[in-house]
């Protein structure tokens, strides 16, 4: 840590009560009083440092020659501060550092110390030792602290803005390009410490690391300071994600709030680690619309789970109407960023229903208006191309009319939740947003269970929302068998449900075709590929294929010669073609159909010996194209 250290005397000051009392041995000739705090001291040594004190000595000595007595009730810092310029005036020894820099250069001004009445006089000195402390993060952390003490005069002398452009300058650059101090660590010289060597510190620097590094230093400041720190550090050009962070972190500082819970169950559990502030709920209010404010406008770089809690936040703090407007726009924008359990605020002080509907209400006109400013001038033909060609511009309405399903199931048990509001929050969907109305059927159910009392008509009028085309098999099956539904919803369940089992079981069929073309057609494919791969293999084996047919052939040659000469045998007797009958089963046959003998014998044997000509002829046919071959 920077510091300076002026002065060789020993104190030659004390106190007693209220009373600083020189102890040089002279007599004081002036006293100054300081608030409670009076100091009896001597002329010369202060005017020969301050042009002020010199004035108001010579005024007042002028009009009586009795002891000197000034008040300086407007000095900057006080007694602590005049209590330091009376030990630099005596010469005695001071150490300045800066959590008293700031302090004392505001009152070296206010006393017009300046170098016309002394080399290195205390105004130089400060001044010094400020450039020295601009160059250490934590040390300009702690000197715009003290800021806080002498505002107007540090704003005078452009303390609080140079203290400012030194912090902003830091947190956009790299830390590890700086000399980072790091307060209560530094080591002492002495022996006891084991990290220096022959006074030497042996030990190494920590250096923060992370784009978050400054996130806690920074949350010390007061909301004045850390807002001209953010406008610094966006002026500078710093990413918003960087911006919106610290002021996340900033926030869950200073509003106990945002620590909380959002659920019943869990409203009175804050999370841990987390310092909780003791302000009123007018500066906290002040606090969160100063915050609201700050945030950065980039879609997406503050979470809206967090957007969603600060939004609980200003309700329960009654902020004004533009800043939860602000806010709701803010969490519509990036609606499909949401958790169900986020959306679930409360309604504050009273109201008929359990949580805050028309707030959603709001936030998803919103998101649904930039949706639709987003799209084609044609949406219905945009939408149908862009479900088919599966665009992800629909995902973020697909992904909000499934929270929205699920926030409509989480208030439907609601028994003060009216139709009316039921219905418009559910229609706010478009219908291609939802790719299976299953949520929206679970909605609409759990509500006709905590409203059994509603007529048929509105009934009817509810079951309209959904689509029944749409539902799956196991909403299917559950909504034909609802006792809850009208007859009306439960029929066209039924009818696009077998409409379904039809266009599936011809579906079937027509891939079954289709896969067996495609399997002929890569088996014909696979067949050419391998007629063409396999040529010169083909070309080779057709040597030994011919070999083959030929001695095949041949014994086809002497199979016929043989068949040949024992049908002509046969024709020459009646008695071999009965030898032959017999062979070829024709007796068996006639005796089978014919037991008693009848004429079908003569009849038959004619007809056999044409068929036996027949076939003879054809032998003789196949053996000499046989032999032909």
């Amino acid at each position: 840590m920077a510091c300076l250290r002026l002065g060789s005397k020993s104190e030659a000051v004390h106190r007693e009560g209220h009373s600083w009392i020189c102890t040089t041995g002279l007599q004081s000739d002036v006293t100054i009083e300081v608030g409670e705090m009076s100091f009896h001291l001597h002329k010369f040594p202060l005017i020969s440092r301050s042009g002020l004190l010199e004035k108001l000595i010579e005024d007042s000595s002028s009009e009586s020659g009795s002891i000197c007595i000034l008040k300086l009730d407007d000095i900057p810092g006080g007694a602590k501060a005049f209590e330091l310029v009376t030990k630099f005036c005596y010469g005695v020894k001071i150490e300045i550092s800066a959590f008293n820099v700031v302090s004392l250069r505001c009152a070296a001004e206010y006393l017009q110390m300046n170098d016309n009445y002394g080399e290195g006089n205390l105004i130089s000195q400060t001044e010094a030792l400020l450039n020295d402390i601009f160059s250490h993060w934590t040390d300009s952390i702690k000197a715009v602290e003290t800021c806080e003490e002498v505002l107007s005069h540090a704003e005078e002398l452009h303390i609080v803005s140079r203290c400012i452009d030194s912090l902003a300058i830091k947190a956009c650059a790299d830390p590890s390009l700086f000399n980072w101090s790091l307060s209560g660590n530094e080591n002492k010289q002495s022996p006891e410490n084991p990290n220096l060597w022959n006074g030497i510190s042996t030990e190494t620097k920590k250096q923060p690391s992370g784009d978050g590094w400054w996130y806690s230093d920074v949350s010390f400041l007061s909301l004045p300071l850390y807002k001209r720190l953010i406008l610094a550090l966006e002026s500078r050009g710093m990413k918003p994600e960087g911006i919106a962070s610290s002021l996340i972190h900033y926030a869950k500082r200073y509003l106990p709030l945002m620590n909380r819970q959002t659920s019943f169950d869990d409203a009175n559990h804050t999370n841990p680690g987390m310092a909780l502030s003791n302000s009123s709920e007018v500066d906290q209010r002040a606090l969160l619309e100063q915050i609201v404010e700050l945030l950065p406008n980039k879609k997406g770089v503050t979470s809206t789970k967090f957007l969603l809690r600060l939004l609980r936040t200003a309700m329960v703090l009654h902020a004004s109407p533009l800043c939860r407007e602000n806010l709701e726009k803010r969490v519509g924008a990036q609606l499909d960023q949401a958790s169900l359990v986020d959306l679930l605020i409360p309604n504050m002080g009273y109201s008929e229903t359990l949580y805050d509907i028309e707030c959603v209400q709001r936030i998803l006109d919103h998101f649904m208006s930039l949706e639709q400013t987003s799209l084609a001038p044609s949406p219905c033909i945009v939408e149908v191309q862009q479900l088919m060609n599966g665009s992800n511009s629909l995902t973020p309405m697909t992904m909000v009319a499934t929270i929205i399903d699920g926030y409509l199931a989480e208030v439907a048990p609601d028994v003060n939740l009216k139709l009316p509001k039921f219905e418009a929050l559910a229609a706010a969907i478009p219908d291609f947003a939802r790719p299976l109305d299953d949520g929206l059927y679970h909605a609409i159910d759990v509500y006709l269970k905590a409203h059994p009392w509603i007529t048929d008509s509105e009934r009817e009028q509810l079951c309209r929302l959904m689509n029944c085309q749409k539902l799956s098999l196991e909403a299917s099956t559950h909504a034909a068998q609802n006792e809850r539904l009208p007859l009306r919803a439960i029929v066209q369940v039924l009818f696009f449900e077998q409409l379904r089992l039809r266009t599936s079981i011809s579906g079937w069929f027509f891939v079954s075709d289709d896969l067996d073309n495609s399997q002929n057609l890569s088996a014909n494919l696979g067949l050419l590929k391998n007629d063409v791969s396999h040529k010169m293999d083909s070309a080779k084996d057709r040597v030994i294929v011919v070999d083959d047919m030929k001695q095949r052939v041949s014994e086809l040659e002497k199979e016929c010669s043989n068949m040949k000469e024992e049908l002509q045998k046969l024709m020459r007797s009646k008695s071999s073609w009965k030898i032959f009958a017999q062979k070829l089963g024709f007796n068996k046959k006639s005796h089978s159909c014919c037991p008693k003998g009848s004429k079908s014998d003569n009849i038959k044997a004619p007809a056999s010996s044409v068929t036996g000509h027949q076939n003879c002829e054809n032998g003789e046919m196949n053996c000499d194209s046989l032999k032909t071959n």
